[in-house]
Parts: structure tokens; sequence; C-alpha cells
């Protein structure tokens, strides 16, 4: 099989199955692994695709939309999971910081709905609205730009708030992790230099985020697997990934 033939086969593979993997398309074409790792690069240069640890995705295949409010129920059930997962965390008497994320207002709604005295800073004006409903929760908004989008506040005003504080616990949304250099990711650098300030202040470091994101990430990263003490996800990822994180010192939740 000629090289083009091969890449338009593996274009087909993506196309009924949504990813790849560099392992067993080796097989499927019995070619050597390195073979197909130049196939996936050729065609991720021409926006074919988007190169993965281990593998490959259609380059519009990740379907996270942007905008908080249509992210609200996107895999509802699965951060629920991973909100549980979460609150289990958390003790009475610490201060806690919750991200911008769609997941962290699920944690919110348990906290809310709990008894354990805390003190949440949040910069997502949903979280601050669900949390204020309970008179054991201190609750704080950190202020600064306002970005509709994603209903909260980034930039330089609120990171100079973030440095005021010393947070026992803090749970960062992100928009995937590449498995390649391990670091987490998110869409842009106001974001990214927010999380990066939350990092700095905070002793416990978690990212929330589901399963699928260790096959995806984004354009700005802000922070290195050095720099987390865990991630809270609805299910292990596969155990190539498993390990590299053991490797790194993060602590799969």
């Amino acid at each position: 099989m000629f090289t083009e033939e091969r890449q338009a086969a593996i274009i087909r593979c993506l196309q009924e199955k949504g990813k790849v993997k560099v392992k067993s398309l080796s097989e499927k074409f019995h070619v050597s692994e390195d073979c197909i790792r130049k196939d996936l690069k050729t065609l991720e240069n021409s926006g074919k695709l988007k190169r993965t640890y281990g593998g490959a995705i259609m380059s519009q295949d990740y379907p996270l939309q942007r905008d908080v409010i249509d992210r609200r129920n996107y895999h509802l059930d699965k951060k629920k999971i991973i909100a549980e997962k979460a609150f289990g965390l958390i003790k009475s008497n610490e201060t806690v910081f919750l991200d911008i994320s769609t997941t962290n207002i699920e944690l919110a709604k348990l906290l809310a709905a709990s008894r354990i005295k805390v003190v949440v800073v949040s910069n997502m004006i949903d979280i601050l609205q669900i949390l204020v409903q309970n008179p054991m929760i201190t609750v704080i908004g950190t202020g600064g730009t306002m970005y509709q989008g994603v209903n909260g506040f980034m930039g330089a005003a609120t990171i100079e708030v973030l440095k005021q504080y010393s947070f026992d616990r803090a749970f960062l949304g992100s928009c995937g992790v590449d498995m390649v250099d391990c670091t987490v990711t998110t869409l842009g650098v106001e974001d990214g230099l927010t999380k990066k300030a939350v990092i700095n202040s905070s002793r416990h470091k978690y990212v929330v985020m589901e399963k699928e994101k260790f096959y995806f990430n984004d354009s700005y990263k802000f922070a290195h697997f050095d720099d987390i003490n865990g991630i809270v996800t609805d299910e292990y990822p596969d155990s190539t990934i498993v390990r590299t994180l053991e490797a790194s010192g993060v602590r799969l939740v």
C-alpha cells in the first residue's frame, strides 16, 4: 500500500471511530509505529486530524462548546460523579477555591446542600449564587474583568486578588491535558494566567475533568503535572496514561 493510500485509510478509520491508536494502526497496515507517527504528523500538518497521546482524533472531534451556558448539561452525569469525588476531599474549616468550571457548579451544589463549614472563593458567578444559599459557607467573589462567555472573572485584576489568599484546596477546570509534555491546558491566556495564580496560592491543587479530556488539549498550557496534586475524573483513562501520571506524582481520584 502506498503512503497516500494508507493515509486516506487512516482518515476513514477516524471518520468511523472518532479516534485511532498508533499501535492498532501499525498492526492493521503492517508497518512500524514510527511510520504511523509520520503519517499522523503529515495529516495533522494538513489540518485533517489532531494528534493525541498514542494516537489521533479528528481535528473537530471534541464537542466542547466554549460558552458555559452551552456546556452545563453536556456530560452532566459524568460531572456529577466528579463533583462527588471532589466533595469527598474537602474538610471542615478549609478555605477552598472553585475555578470557572461547569463541573464545579455541580460541586457547589453539593457544598450548598451540606453542613460543612468552609470558606469558598470563586471567580464564577454561577458558583457564588449557589453557595450563598448556605449560611454555613462564607462566600467570596474575586471580582475583576467580567467575561460573558464563562460568566466569570479573569485577568489582571482577578489575579491581584488571588495573590492575597492562601487556599487549602483548589479545584481547577481544564480543556484537556497534553500527555506528550505532561501539561494541563485551557483555551486562552487570560484564563490560563488566572489559573496559574490560583495554583501559586494553593496547598492542594486538583484538576476536575472528564476522562475524554485525557485525549484532548487546547492552546494554552497553564500547569505542568509537577504543579498539581491530582486529577479528579469520572473514570480512569487507559493504563499508559495512568502510568505516566503515577510517574509524575499525580494522584488520580
